[in-house]
Protein backbone atom coordinates (compact mmCIF):
# COMPACT_ATOMS: atom_id res chain seq x y z
CA UNK A 1 0.00 0.00 0.00
CA UNK A 2 1.23 3.46 -0.89
CA UNK A 3 -0.32 6.18 1.22
CA UNK A 4 0.03 9.90 1.62
CA UNK A 5 1.83 11.38 4.59
CA UNK A 6 0.02 10.31 7.76
CA UNK A 7 2.57 11.58 10.22
CA UNK A 8 1.30 12.83 13.54
CA UNK A 9 1.27 16.46 12.41
CA UNK A 10 -0.85 15.67 9.38
CA UNK A 11 -3.21 13.46 11.37
CA UNK A 12 -3.79 16.33 13.80
CA UNK A 13 -4.64 18.56 10.85
CA UNK A 14 -7.25 16.08 9.66
CA UNK A 15 -8.66 15.44 13.13
CA UNK A 16 -9.50 19.12 13.41
CA UNK A 17 -11.80 19.11 10.49
CA UNK A 18 -17.59 19.74 9.24
CA UNK A 19 -32.55 11.74 -15.82
CA UNK A 20 -31.76 15.28 -16.67
CA UNK A 21 -34.48 17.38 -18.34
CA UNK A 22 -33.38 19.40 -21.32
CA UNK A 23 -33.65 23.15 -21.61
CA UNK A 24 -36.80 23.80 -23.63
CA UNK A 25 -37.22 27.15 -25.37
CA UNK A 26 -40.70 28.53 -25.92
CA UNK A 27 -42.48 26.84 -28.80
CA UNK A 28 -45.27 28.08 -31.01
CA UNK A 29 -47.25 24.96 -30.14
CA UNK A 30 -47.28 25.74 -26.41
CA UNK A 31 -47.16 29.53 -26.46
CA UNK A 32 -49.55 31.96 -28.01
CA UNK A 33 -46.72 34.47 -28.18
CA UNK A 34 -43.73 35.68 -26.25
CA UNK A 35 -43.85 39.44 -26.26
CA UNK A 36 -41.01 41.60 -25.02
CA UNK A 37 -43.04 43.24 -22.31
CA UNK A 38 -46.03 42.13 -20.27
CA UNK A 39 -48.01 44.90 -18.55
CA UNK A 40 -47.19 44.94 -14.87
CA UNK A 41 -44.26 42.58 -15.34
CA UNK A 42 -41.96 44.20 -17.91
CA UNK A 43 -39.68 41.18 -17.82
CA UNK A 44 -37.54 40.25 -20.82
CA UNK A 45 -39.16 37.43 -22.78
CA UNK A 46 -38.05 35.74 -25.95
CA UNK A 47 -39.35 34.05 -29.06
CA UNK A 48 -38.00 30.56 -29.71
CA UNK A 49 -35.28 31.90 -32.01
CA UNK A 50 -34.39 34.69 -29.56
CA UNK A 51 -34.30 32.21 -26.67
CA UNK A 52 -31.88 29.91 -28.46
CA UNK A 53 -29.69 32.86 -29.41
CA UNK A 54 -29.74 34.25 -25.88
CA UNK A 55 -28.93 30.95 -24.22
CA UNK A 56 -26.14 30.32 -26.72
CA UNK A 57 -24.65 33.70 -25.86
CA UNK A 58 -24.92 32.91 -22.17
CA UNK A 59 -23.18 29.60 -22.68
CA UNK A 60 -20.07 31.06 -24.25
CA UNK A 61 -19.44 33.94 -21.88
CA UNK A 62 -15.68 34.31 -21.92
CA UNK A 63 -13.29 35.41 -19.24
CA UNK A 64 -14.04 32.90 -16.49
CA UNK A 65 -10.37 32.02 -16.20
CA UNK A 66 -9.63 35.59 -15.13
CA UNK A 67 -11.01 34.96 -11.66
CA UNK A 68 -11.43 31.23 -11.18
CA UNK A 69 -7.81 30.22 -11.50
CA UNK A 70 -6.23 30.42 -8.06
CA UNK A 71 -3.55 33.01 -7.51
CA UNK A 72 -1.43 30.28 -5.93
CA UNK A 73 -0.44 27.21 -7.94
CA UNK A 74 -2.61 24.12 -7.56
CA UNK A 75 -6.09 22.96 -8.47
CA UNK A 76 -7.81 24.00 -5.22
CA UNK A 77 -8.54 27.62 -4.36
CA UNK A 78 -10.19 29.20 -1.34
CA UNK A 79 -12.58 32.14 -1.21
CA UNK A 80 -14.37 34.14 1.49
CA UNK A 81 -17.55 36.24 1.28
CA UNK A 82 -17.44 39.34 3.49
CA UNK A 83 -19.36 42.55 3.87
CA UNK A 84 -17.23 45.58 2.88
CA UNK A 85 -17.66 47.23 6.28
CA UNK A 86 -16.06 44.17 7.89
CA UNK A 87 -13.11 44.32 5.51
CA UNK A 88 -12.41 47.99 6.23
CA UNK A 89 -12.86 47.71 9.99
CA UNK A 90 -11.28 44.36 10.86
CA UNK A 91 -7.67 44.48 9.73
CA UNK A 92 -6.80 41.41 11.79
CA UNK A 93 -9.41 39.28 10.00
CA UNK A 94 -8.14 40.33 6.57
CA UNK A 95 -4.57 39.49 7.54
CA UNK A 96 -5.69 36.16 9.00
CA UNK A 97 -7.60 34.97 5.93
CA UNK A 98 -4.79 36.05 3.62
CA UNK A 99 -2.28 34.10 5.69
CA UNK A 100 -4.59 31.07 5.75
CA UNK A 101 -4.54 30.87 1.96
CA UNK A 102 -7.66 32.72 0.82
CA UNK A 103 -7.30 33.78 -2.83
CA UNK A 104 -10.37 35.96 -3.32
CA UNK A 105 -12.68 38.03 -1.14
CA UNK A 106 -16.21 38.39 -2.51
CA UNK A 107 -17.68 41.71 -1.38
CA UNK A 108 -21.40 42.17 -0.86
CA UNK A 109 -22.83 44.89 -3.09
CA UNK A 110 -26.54 44.90 -3.96
CA UNK A 111 -29.25 43.54 -1.67
CA UNK A 112 -32.72 43.05 -3.28
CA UNK A 113 -33.32 46.68 -4.17
CA UNK A 114 -30.94 48.21 -1.61
CA UNK A 115 -27.34 49.39 -1.62
CA UNK A 116 -26.53 49.38 2.13
CA UNK A 117 -22.82 49.89 1.44
CA UNK A 118 -21.70 53.06 -0.33
CA UNK A 119 -19.53 53.15 -3.43
CA UNK A 120 -16.77 54.74 -1.40
CA UNK A 121 -16.88 51.92 1.16
CA UNK A 122 -16.75 49.30 -1.58
CA UNK A 123 -13.75 50.98 -3.20
CA UNK A 124 -11.92 51.15 0.12
CA UNK A 125 -12.70 47.49 0.81
CA UNK A 126 -11.39 46.51 -2.63
CA UNK A 127 -8.18 48.39 -1.95
CA UNK A 128 -7.70 46.64 1.40
CA UNK A 129 -8.21 43.22 -0.17
CA UNK A 130 -5.81 43.91 -3.02
CA UNK A 131 -3.22 45.36 -0.69
CA UNK A 132 -3.14 42.00 1.08
CA UNK A 133 -2.47 40.12 -2.15
CA UNK A 134 -5.99 38.84 -2.75
CA UNK A 135 -8.53 39.48 -5.49
CA UNK A 136 -11.75 41.35 -4.80
CA UNK A 137 -14.94 40.28 -6.56
CA UNK A 138 -18.65 40.89 -6.10
CA UNK A 139 -21.61 39.02 -4.66
CA UNK A 140 -25.17 40.30 -5.00
CA UNK A 141 -28.30 39.17 -3.19
CA UNK A 142 -30.79 39.71 -6.01
CA UNK A 143 -34.27 38.79 -4.76
CA UNK A 144 -34.05 38.48 -0.98
CA UNK A 145 -34.12 35.55 1.41
CA UNK A 146 -37.16 34.72 3.52
CA UNK A 147 -36.49 36.12 7.00
CA UNK A 148 -33.08 37.19 8.33
CA UNK A 149 -31.12 34.62 6.38
CA UNK A 150 -28.15 36.98 6.21
CA UNK A 151 -27.62 37.00 9.97
CA UNK A 152 -27.39 40.77 10.17
CA UNK A 153 -26.64 42.15 13.61
CA UNK A 154 -27.22 45.71 12.56
CA UNK A 155 -30.63 46.98 13.55
CA UNK A 156 -31.05 49.12 10.43
CA UNK A 157 -29.88 46.57 7.84
CA UNK A 158 -32.72 46.03 5.32
CA UNK A 159 -34.14 42.53 5.59
CA UNK A 160 -36.84 42.81 2.92
CA UNK A 161 -37.05 44.37 -0.55
CA UNK A 162 -38.39 47.94 -0.86
CA UNK A 163 -42.13 48.51 -0.85
CA UNK A 164 -42.34 48.99 -4.62
CA UNK A 165 -41.18 45.40 -5.18
CA UNK A 166 -44.25 43.17 -5.37
CA UNK A 167 -44.51 40.20 -3.00
CA UNK A 168 -45.04 36.69 -4.28
CA UNK A 169 -48.22 34.71 -3.77
CA UNK A 170 -48.34 31.12 -2.58
CA UNK A 171 -50.79 28.57 -4.02
CA UNK A 172 -53.05 29.13 -0.99
CA UNK A 173 -53.14 32.89 -1.63
CA UNK A 174 -50.82 33.97 1.18
CA UNK A 175 -48.10 36.47 0.30
CA UNK A 176 -44.39 36.46 1.08
CA UNK A 177 -41.36 38.56 0.23
CA UNK A 178 -38.01 37.27 -0.97
CA UNK A 179 -37.46 34.86 -3.87
CA UNK A 180 -40.15 36.83 -5.72
CA UNK A 181 -39.55 37.88 -9.32
CA UNK A 182 -41.63 40.81 -10.57
CA UNK A 183 -40.41 43.93 -12.25
CA UNK A 184 -38.64 46.13 -11.38
CA UNK A 185 -36.50 43.42 -9.70
CA UNK A 186 -34.61 42.41 -12.85
CA UNK A 187 -34.27 46.02 -14.04
CA UNK A 188 -32.87 47.22 -10.70
CA UNK A 189 -30.48 44.27 -10.49
CA UNK A 190 -29.25 45.12 -13.98
CA UNK A 191 -28.78 48.76 -13.07
CA UNK A 192 -26.80 47.81 -9.96
CA UNK A 193 -24.61 45.39 -11.91
CA UNK A 194 -23.75 48.02 -14.51
CA UNK A 195 -22.86 50.49 -11.76
CA UNK A 196 -20.79 48.01 -9.75
CA UNK A 197 -18.97 46.76 -12.82
CA UNK A 198 -17.57 50.26 -13.23
CA UNK A 199 -15.64 49.79 -9.96
CA UNK A 200 -13.49 47.14 -11.63
CA UNK A 201 -15.17 43.93 -10.51
CA UNK A 202 -14.51 41.19 -13.04
CA UNK A 203 -16.89 38.61 -11.61
CA UNK A 204 -20.10 38.47 -9.64
CA UNK A 205 -22.11 35.72 -7.99
CA UNK A 206 -25.86 35.88 -7.49
CA UNK A 207 -26.61 34.51 -4.03
CA UNK A 208 -28.93 31.51 -3.76
CA UNK A 209 -31.99 33.66 -3.17
CA UNK A 210 -31.94 33.75 -6.98
CA UNK A 211 -34.64 31.13 -7.15
CA UNK A 212 -38.43 30.99 -7.19
CA UNK A 213 -39.04 28.71 -4.20
CA UNK A 214 -38.71 29.79 -0.60
CA UNK A 215 -36.92 26.65 0.55
CA UNK A 216 -35.78 23.19 -0.58
CA UNK A 217 -38.60 20.82 -1.42
CA UNK A 218 -41.07 23.54 -2.39
CA UNK A 219 -42.63 23.67 -5.85
CA UNK A 220 -42.00 27.32 -6.59
CA UNK A 221 -43.24 30.20 -8.64
CA UNK A 222 -45.61 33.06 -7.97
CA UNK A 223 -49.33 32.32 -8.14
CA UNK A 224 -50.53 35.91 -8.44
CA UNK A 225 -53.09 37.04 -11.03
CA UNK A 226 -50.37 38.30 -13.39
CA UNK A 227 -48.48 35.03 -13.43
CA UNK A 228 -51.67 32.99 -13.65
CA UNK A 229 -52.84 34.95 -16.72
CA UNK A 230 -49.47 34.76 -18.39
CA UNK A 231 -49.08 31.04 -17.74
CA UNK A 232 -52.51 30.15 -19.10
CA UNK A 233 -52.14 32.37 -22.16
CA UNK A 234 -48.63 31.33 -23.14
CA UNK A 235 -49.36 27.64 -22.66
CA UNK A 236 -52.74 27.81 -24.38
CA UNK A 237 -54.65 26.48 -21.38
CA UNK A 238 -58.28 27.25 -20.46
CA UNK A 239 -58.97 29.01 -17.16
CA UNK A 240 -60.10 25.72 -15.61
CA UNK A 241 -56.57 24.34 -15.94
CA UNK A 242 -55.37 26.65 -13.15
CA UNK A 243 -57.21 24.71 -10.46
CA UNK A 244 -55.84 21.50 -11.93
CA UNK A 245 -52.33 22.91 -11.54
CA UNK A 246 -52.96 23.88 -7.91
CA UNK A 247 -54.28 20.38 -7.20
CA UNK A 248 -51.26 18.80 -8.88
CA UNK A 249 -48.92 20.93 -6.76
CA UNK A 250 -50.76 20.09 -3.55
CA UNK A 251 -50.59 16.36 -4.34
CA UNK A 252 -47.12 16.56 -5.94
CA UNK A 253 -48.39 14.86 -9.08
CA UNK A 254 -45.85 14.92 -11.89
CA UNK A 255 -48.40 15.73 -14.62
CA UNK A 256 -47.96 17.47 -17.96
CA UNK A 257 -49.63 20.57 -16.50
CA UNK A 258 -47.19 20.69 -13.61
CA UNK A 259 -44.27 20.12 -15.97
CA UNK A 260 -45.51 23.07 -18.05
CA UNK A 261 -45.51 25.20 -14.88
CA UNK A 262 -41.97 24.14 -14.03
CA UNK A 263 -40.81 25.07 -17.52
CA UNK A 264 -42.65 28.38 -17.21
CA UNK A 265 -40.89 29.41 -14.00
CA UNK A 266 -37.54 28.18 -15.34
CA UNK A 267 -38.02 30.36 -18.43
CA UNK A 268 -38.69 33.33 -16.16
CA UNK A 269 -35.62 32.87 -13.98
CA UNK A 270 -33.29 32.10 -16.90
CA UNK A 271 -34.52 35.23 -18.70
CA UNK A 272 -33.68 37.33 -15.65
CA UNK A 273 -30.24 35.74 -15.37
CA UNK A 274 -29.46 36.41 -19.01
CA UNK A 275 -30.55 40.05 -18.69
CA UNK A 276 -28.27 40.49 -15.67
CA UNK A 277 -25.45 38.71 -17.47
CA UNK A 278 -25.72 41.14 -20.36
CA UNK A 279 -25.87 44.12 -18.00
CA UNK A 280 -22.76 43.08 -16.08
CA UNK A 281 -20.74 42.33 -19.19
CA UNK A 282 -18.39 40.02 -17.31
CA UNK A 283 -18.53 36.69 -15.49
CA UNK A 284 -21.83 36.15 -13.68
CA UNK A 285 -22.27 33.03 -11.60
CA UNK A 286 -25.19 31.42 -9.82
CA UNK A 287 -25.33 30.12 -6.28
CA UNK A 288 -27.79 27.25 -5.97
CA UNK A 289 -29.54 26.12 -2.83
CA UNK A 290 -29.44 22.59 -1.42
CA UNK A 291 -30.69 20.20 -4.14
CA UNK A 292 -31.91 23.25 -6.06
CA UNK A 293 -33.41 22.28 -9.40
CA UNK A 294 -36.26 22.88 -11.80
CA UNK A 295 -39.11 22.99 -9.28
CA UNK A 296 -37.42 26.09 -7.83
CA UNK A 297 -37.15 27.69 -11.28
CA UNK A 298 -33.52 26.60 -11.70
CA UNK A 299 -33.14 24.78 -15.02
CA UNK A 300 -29.71 23.42 -14.28
CA UNK A 301 -28.76 22.86 -17.91
CA UNK A 302 -28.96 26.62 -18.48
CA UNK A 303 -26.05 27.22 -16.09
CA UNK A 304 -23.54 24.60 -17.22
CA UNK A 305 -21.14 27.16 -18.68
CA UNK A 306 -21.13 29.75 -15.89
CA UNK A 307 -19.57 29.79 -12.40
CA UNK A 308 -21.73 27.40 -10.40
CA UNK A 309 -21.88 27.18 -6.61
CA UNK A 310 -23.24 23.79 -5.59
CA UNK A 311 -25.91 23.54 -2.92
CA UNK A 312 -25.21 22.43 0.63
CA UNK A 313 -27.42 22.77 3.72
CA UNK A 314 -25.98 21.66 7.04
CA UNK A 315 -24.93 25.05 8.37
CA UNK A 316 -24.67 24.26 12.09
CA UNK A 317 -23.36 21.49 14.31
CA UNK A 318 -26.81 20.11 15.05
CA UNK A 319 -27.66 19.47 11.39
CA UNK A 320 -24.17 18.48 10.21
CA UNK A 321 -23.26 16.38 13.24
CA UNK A 322 -24.88 13.06 12.30
CA UNK A 323 -23.70 10.75 9.51
CA UNK A 324 -27.04 11.40 7.78
CA UNK A 325 -26.40 15.16 7.82
CA UNK A 326 -23.04 14.61 6.17
CA UNK A 327 -24.34 12.19 3.54
CA UNK A 328 -27.28 14.47 2.70
CA UNK A 329 -24.83 17.28 2.02
CA UNK A 330 -22.53 15.07 -0.03
CA UNK A 331 -25.55 13.80 -1.98
CA UNK A 332 -26.55 17.34 -3.02
CA UNK A 333 -23.01 18.25 -4.04
CA UNK A 334 -22.66 15.10 -6.15
CA UNK A 335 -25.97 15.86 -7.86
CA UNK A 336 -25.01 19.43 -8.74
CA UNK A 337 -21.63 18.33 -10.03
CA UNK A 338 -23.51 16.64 -12.89
CA UNK A 339 -24.01 20.16 -14.25
CA UNK A 340 -20.92 22.03 -13.07
CA UNK A 341 -17.51 21.70 -14.65
CA UNK A 342 -15.05 21.23 -11.76
CA UNK A 343 -13.10 24.32 -12.84
CA UNK A 344 -16.29 26.36 -12.47
CA UNK A 345 -17.59 24.62 -9.34
CA UNK A 346 -17.68 26.42 -5.99
CA UNK A 347 -18.70 25.01 -2.62
CA UNK A 348 -21.24 26.37 -0.17
CA UNK A 349 -19.06 26.05 2.92
CA UNK A 350 -21.45 28.01 5.11
CA UNK A 351 -21.89 28.58 8.83
CA UNK A 352 -25.27 29.97 9.88
CA UNK A 353 -25.75 31.49 12.31
CA UNK A 354 -22.11 32.42 12.03
CA UNK A 355 -21.08 31.00 15.41
CA UNK A 356 -23.12 27.77 15.29
CA UNK A 357 -20.81 25.63 13.16
CA UNK A 358 -17.65 24.50 14.93
CA UNK A 359 -14.26 24.87 13.31
CA UNK A 360 -13.86 21.10 13.23
CA UNK A 361 -17.12 20.60 11.35
CA UNK A 362 -16.39 23.46 8.97
CA UNK A 363 -13.04 21.89 8.18
CA UNK A 364 -14.76 18.54 7.60
CA UNK A 365 -16.92 20.19 4.95
CA UNK A 366 -13.75 20.73 2.92
CA UNK A 367 -13.54 16.97 2.45
CA UNK A 368 -16.87 16.94 0.61
CA UNK A 369 -15.46 19.33 -1.98
CA UNK A 370 -12.40 17.13 -2.45
CA UNK A 371 -14.48 13.97 -2.85
CA UNK A 372 -16.66 15.63 -5.51
CA UNK A 373 -13.83 17.53 -7.25
CA UNK A 374 -15.28 20.96 -6.45
CA UNK A 375 -12.21 23.10 -7.11
CA UNK A 376 -13.18 26.32 -5.31
CA UNK A 377 -14.17 26.52 -1.65
CA UNK A 378 -16.49 29.42 -0.79
CA UNK A 379 -16.59 30.21 2.94
CA UNK A 380 -19.81 32.02 3.84
CA UNK A 381 -21.68 33.14 6.98
CA UNK A 382 -24.11 35.88 5.98
CA UNK A 383 -22.91 39.40 6.72
CA UNK A 384 -21.45 38.41 10.11
CA UNK A 385 -18.03 36.65 10.14
CA UNK A 386 -17.62 33.35 11.92
CA UNK A 387 -15.15 33.40 14.87
CA UNK A 388 -11.58 34.39 14.04
CA UNK A 389 -10.29 31.39 16.00
CA UNK A 390 -11.76 29.06 13.37
CA UNK A 391 -8.89 29.92 11.05
CA UNK A 392 -6.42 28.17 13.36
CA UNK A 393 -8.15 24.93 12.40
CA UNK A 394 -9.12 25.85 8.85
CA UNK A 395 -5.68 26.93 7.62
CA UNK A 396 -3.96 23.53 8.05
CA UNK A 397 -7.10 21.69 6.90
CA UNK A 398 -7.13 23.78 3.72
CA UNK A 399 -3.56 22.77 2.97
CA UNK A 400 -4.31 19.10 3.62
CA UNK A 401 -7.32 19.07 1.30
CA UNK A 402 -5.43 20.98 -1.39
CA UNK A 403 -2.78 18.26 -1.28
CA UNK A 404 -5.38 15.50 -1.54
CA UNK A 405 -7.16 17.34 -4.33
CA UNK A 406 -4.05 17.25 -6.51
CA UNK A 407 -4.50 13.47 -6.68
CA UNK A 408 -8.30 13.46 -7.12
CA UNK A 409 -8.67 16.35 -9.60
CA UNK A 410 -10.03 15.35 -12.99
CA UNK A 411 -10.94 11.81 -11.92
CA UNK A 412 -14.50 10.60 -11.45
CA UNK A 413 -15.61 8.31 -8.63
CA UNK A 414 -16.60 4.85 -9.78
CA UNK A 415 -18.28 1.98 -7.99
CA UNK A 416 -21.11 -0.53 -7.70
CA UNK A 417 -23.41 1.81 -5.72
CA UNK A 418 -25.23 4.33 -7.94
CA UNK A 419 -26.22 7.88 -6.97
CA UNK A 420 -29.41 8.77 -8.85
CA UNK A 421 -31.62 11.87 -8.57
CA UNK A 422 -34.20 11.75 -11.31
CA UNK A 423 -36.61 14.08 -13.02
CA UNK A 424 -39.47 13.32 -10.63
CA UNK A 425 -37.46 14.33 -7.55
CA UNK A 426 -36.34 17.47 -9.37
CA UNK A 427 -39.89 18.45 -10.33
CA UNK A 428 -42.13 17.41 -7.43
CA UNK A 429 -39.95 15.82 -4.73
CA UNK A 430 -39.55 17.00 -1.14
CA UNK A 431 -35.73 17.05 -1.26
CA UNK A 432 -35.36 14.38 1.42
CA UNK A 433 -32.76 12.16 -0.25
CA UNK A 434 -32.05 8.52 0.45
CA UNK A 435 -28.39 9.19 1.16
CA UNK A 436 -27.18 7.21 4.17
CA UNK A 437 -25.94 4.40 1.93
CA UNK A 438 -23.02 6.72 1.13
CA UNK A 439 -21.78 5.95 4.68
CA UNK A 440 -21.39 2.20 4.04
CA UNK A 441 -17.78 2.41 2.86
CA UNK A 442 -18.66 1.06 -0.60
CA UNK A 443 -17.57 3.00 -3.72
CA UNK A 444 -20.21 4.84 -5.70
CA UNK A 445 -20.70 6.71 -8.94
CA UNK A 446 -23.16 9.35 -10.12
CA UNK A 447 -25.56 8.30 -12.89
CA UNK A 448 -28.13 10.22 -14.94
CA UNK A 449 -30.06 7.17 -16.15
CA UNK A 450 -30.73 3.82 -14.54
CA UNK A 451 -27.83 1.44 -15.20
CA UNK A 452 -28.12 -2.30 -15.65
CA UNK A 453 -25.33 -3.13 -13.23
CA UNK A 454 -24.67 -2.37 -9.58
CA UNK A 455 -27.24 -1.12 -7.07
CA UNK A 456 -29.17 2.09 -7.74
CA UNK A 457 -30.64 3.84 -4.70
CA UNK A 458 -33.99 5.52 -5.35
CA UNK A 459 -35.53 8.29 -3.30
CA UNK A 460 -39.30 8.09 -2.82
CA UNK A 461 -40.62 10.22 -5.70
CA UNK A 462 -38.32 8.62 -8.24
CA UNK A 463 -39.42 5.22 -6.91
CA UNK A 464 -43.06 6.24 -7.34
CA UNK A 465 -42.42 7.48 -10.87
CA UNK A 466 -40.70 4.25 -11.90
CA UNK A 467 -43.67 2.09 -10.88
CA UNK A 468 -45.34 3.10 -14.15
CA UNK A 469 -42.22 2.83 -16.32
CA UNK A 470 -40.34 -0.12 -17.72
CA UNK A 471 -36.87 -0.55 -16.27
CA UNK A 472 -33.94 -2.66 -17.35
CA UNK A 473 -34.77 -6.23 -16.40
CA UNK A 474 -31.58 -6.81 -14.44
CA UNK A 475 -31.44 -3.34 -12.85
CA UNK A 476 -31.01 -3.71 -9.10
CA UNK A 477 -33.01 -0.97 -7.39
CA UNK A 478 -32.94 -0.17 -3.69
CA UNK A 479 -35.69 1.85 -1.98
CA UNK A 480 -36.20 2.82 1.63
CA UNK A 481 -39.26 1.81 3.62
CA UNK A 482 -40.87 5.25 3.26
CA UNK A 483 -41.33 4.66 -0.50
CA UNK A 484 -44.96 3.55 -0.48
CA UNK A 485 -44.98 3.09 -4.27
CA UNK A 486 -41.96 1.42 -5.82
CA UNK A 487 -40.96 -0.88 -8.67
CA UNK A 488 -41.89 -4.49 -8.06
CA UNK A 489 -38.31 -5.75 -8.26
CA UNK A 490 -36.90 -3.15 -5.85
CA UNK A 491 -35.20 -4.18 -2.63
CA UNK A 492 -36.51 -2.38 0.44
CA UNK A 493 -34.06 -1.30 3.14
CA UNK A 494 -34.70 0.96 6.10
CA UNK A 495 -32.56 4.11 6.02
CA UNK A 496 -30.68 3.34 9.21
CA UNK A 497 -27.09 2.29 9.72
CA UNK A 498 -27.91 -1.15 11.23
CA UNK A 499 -30.25 -2.05 8.35
CA UNK A 500 -27.90 -0.72 5.69
CA UNK A 501 -24.89 -2.51 7.18
CA UNK A 502 -26.91 -5.74 7.08
CA UNK A 503 -27.61 -5.05 3.41
CA UNK A 504 -23.90 -4.43 2.82
CA UNK A 505 -23.00 -7.78 4.39
CA UNK A 506 -25.51 -9.53 2.15
CA UNK A 507 -23.97 -8.22 -1.08
CA UNK A 508 -20.29 -7.94 -0.09
CA UNK A 509 -19.32 -11.03 -2.07
CA UNK A 510 -20.75 -9.43 -5.22
CA UNK A 511 -18.64 -6.24 -5.14
CA UNK A 512 -16.13 -7.62 -7.63
CA UNK A 513 -12.83 -5.73 -7.81
CA UNK A 514 -14.15 -2.62 -6.06
CA UNK A 515 -12.34 -1.65 -2.86
CA UNK A 516 -14.48 -1.28 0.25
CA UNK A 517 -14.28 -0.77 4.00
CA UNK A 518 -14.56 -4.06 5.87
CA UNK A 519 -15.91 -2.70 9.15
CA UNK A 520 -19.48 -1.70 9.94
CA UNK A 521 -18.46 1.86 10.72
CA UNK A 522 -19.87 4.96 8.99
CA UNK A 523 -17.33 6.00 6.38
CA UNK A 524 -17.38 7.28 2.82
CA UNK A 525 -15.18 5.38 0.36
CA UNK A 526 -14.68 7.05 -3.02
CA UNK A 527 -12.74 5.09 -5.64
CA UNK A 528 -10.98 6.79 -8.55
CA UNK A 529 -9.71 3.97 -10.80
CA UNK A 530 -8.06 6.32 -13.29
CA UNK A 531 -6.00 7.77 -10.43
CA UNK A 532 -5.43 4.33 -8.89
CA UNK A 533 -6.59 5.82 -5.60
CA UNK A 534 -9.36 5.82 -3.04
CA UNK A 535 -10.37 8.48 -0.56
CA UNK A 536 -11.82 7.37 2.77
CA UNK A 537 -13.64 9.73 5.13
CA UNK A 538 -14.39 8.77 8.72
CA UNK A 539 -17.86 10.13 9.55
CA UNK A 540 -17.49 9.48 13.25
CA UNK A 541 -16.57 12.02 15.92
CA UNK A 542 -14.18 9.42 17.35
CA UNK A 543 -10.97 7.92 15.94
CA UNK A 544 -11.52 4.75 13.94
CA UNK A 545 -9.35 1.84 12.82
CA UNK A 546 -10.60 0.81 9.38
CA UNK A 547 -9.57 -1.78 6.81
CA UNK A 548 -9.68 -1.02 3.10
CA UNK A 549 -10.12 -4.31 1.25
CA UNK A 550 -9.05 -4.40 -2.40
CA UNK A 551 -8.86 -7.76 -4.15
CA UNK A 552 -6.61 -9.92 -1.98
CA UNK A 553 -5.03 -6.98 -0.16
CA UNK A 554 -6.04 -5.36 3.09
CA UNK A 555 -4.90 -1.83 3.85
CA UNK A 556 -5.18 -0.76 7.50
CA UNK A 557 -6.22 2.84 8.14
CA UNK A 558 -6.14 4.84 11.35
CA UNK A 559 -8.35 7.92 10.93
CA UNK A 560 -9.00 10.59 13.49
CA UNK A 561 -12.44 12.11 14.13
CA UNK A 562 -13.97 13.34 10.84
CA UNK A 563 -10.61 12.76 9.15
CA UNK A 564 -9.95 11.59 5.61
CA UNK A 565 -7.03 10.03 3.80
CA UNK A 566 -6.13 9.15 0.24
CA UNK A 567 -4.81 5.65 -0.38
CA UNK A 568 -2.84 4.79 -3.52
CA UNK A 569 -3.77 1.25 -4.57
Amino acid sequence: MKRLDTSASHIVQRINHPGCPKSHPPTTENHASYSREIPGLNIALFSRREWIKAMSAAAVMAGYVTFAEPQRKGVRSYHRCLAPNIVTSDQQLVETVAAAGIDTIWLAGFFYGHRPFSDDLLKRAMAVVQRHGMKAELINVPLGHPGDSLGSKEGDFPLTPPAHWLPAVRPDGRQFVGTSLHEPATAENCEALRSLRAHGFRACFLDDDFRLARSPGEIGGCFCDQHRTRFLQTRGYPASQWQQLLDDIAERRNTSTLQAWVEFICDELSSSFHAQQQAFGADLGIMIMYLGAEKAGIRLNDYRRVPFRVGELMFNDESFGSPKGKTDELFSVLFHRRFADPKRAFSETTAFPADKLSARNMAAKLIISTLADVRHTMFMSGVTPFPHAHWETLAPAMKTQARFHEIIAGHKPHGPFKHYWGQSERSVGTDQPFSLWLALGVPFEVVETLPSEGWTFLTDFDARDLTSQSTTANARLVCRTSAANRPAQALVVEESLPALFAFKRSICAQLGNAPYIAENEPAVCAWYPTANATMVWNLSDEPRDLTLVHASKKHPLRLGPLAADVVKL
